[in-house]
């Protein structure tokens, strides 16, 4: 294989893993008979994206001395909460030391814990400086969260000099004209759909152009795209957090809500909804308990 088609042939697995196409950025990656590590990375993480922790553990050993380990270690997180706080724990030990000697595998995943845990400043500390695409968008994601658009934009300007063609900078600028709204919305669209016609219609993308839909208030057309996505799909959260969403837009009978919701804290335990409701619930229990009448006893005997 020369160093071309090395190329070509990673171009494919990359994009194909950015649109959020896995299984097909898994069977580009066994196309590539030459060994790699950057193929392996994406092909690892492509099989965490699915949910599939045990290949990863199962392949990629605690002894492992290759980059590789980030990886084990986000598996390990994704799929035992008892093992959260001690992998947090090795991801800031690691960032003590000079973060510039550290392969990029190890930034970009850290960053993910990091935002997973909703310690976005922290991301950002580990991420700044470097000019790797998708650190670019992950510094990117965590001022969005941030609420800081006025910051993103910066970042999304470092992104298109960098490779505004590339499909991470094409994203991640979808994602920015979300969050700004109004007329940016329909640009948003459009990328979703170009990047569809491009590769394929996945439930990233397709989930990108139901919340475009959304924020322009097309409900008809919104549910029709998410339709399409739980055809696809029953259980894919983003989905169910846009029906959610749409749901509380359309203002329709509450069971269907009720359903969604339902779903989301049966089959997805481990995301930040959750542990959001989780909270908010413990809280309001607490507050029944604390301010709620003393005597529980029924009113009629009471009276009597």
């Amino acid at each position: 294989m020369n160093r071309n088609n090395e190329v070509s042939e990673l171009i494919d697995v990359e994009n194909a893993f950015y649109i959020g196409n896995y299984q097909t950025c898994i069977n580009e990656c066994n196309k590539i008979s030459k060994p790699s590590l950057e193929k392996d990375i994406f092909m690892y993480r492509s099989y965490i994206a699915q949910n599939k922790y045990r290949v990863v553990l199962d392949e990629i050993k605690s002894s492992n001395d290759t980059p590789l380990l980030a990886l084990r270690y986000l598996a390990e997180y994704m799929s035992n909460s008892g093992r959260k706080e001690a992998i947090v724990s090795i991801f800031d030990e690691k960032f003590q030391g000079d973060i510039n000697e550290l392969h990029v595998v190890w930034i970009i995943v850290g960053a993910i814990i990091y935002c997973n845990e909703e310690t976005y400043e922290t991301a950002m500390k580990v991420l700044v400086g470097n000019f790797n695409l998708e650190c670019l968008s992950l510094h990117m994601h965590c001022l969005l969260k941030m609420s800081r658009v006025d910051l993103a934009k910066q970042v999304a300007t470092t992104m298109q000099e960098k490779d505004d063609d590339a499909t991470l900078t094409q994203l991640s600028q979808a994602w920015l004209n979300i969050q700004i709204g109004g007329e940016k919305l329909q640009d948003a669209f459009f990328i979703f759909q170009d990047l569809c016609d491009k590769f394929s219609p996945t439930l990233l993308l397709l989930n990108g152009q139901a919340v475009c839909y959304i924020g322009q208030q097309k409900y008809d057309d919104a549910e029709q795209v998410l339709r399409e996505c739980l055809n696809r799909d029953p259980n894919n959260y983003d989905t169910l957090i846009n029906l959610l969403a749409l749901s509380q837009q359309r203002d329709k009978n509450s069971s269907q809500f009720s359903r969604y919701l339902s779903q989301i804290l049966d089959d997805h335990k481990g995301s930040s909804l959750v542990a959001a409701y989780n909270k908010r619930q413990a809280e309001f229990d607490r507050l029944v308990l604390q301010f709620g009448p003393s005597n529980t006893k029924p009113i009629d005997e009471i009276v009597a």
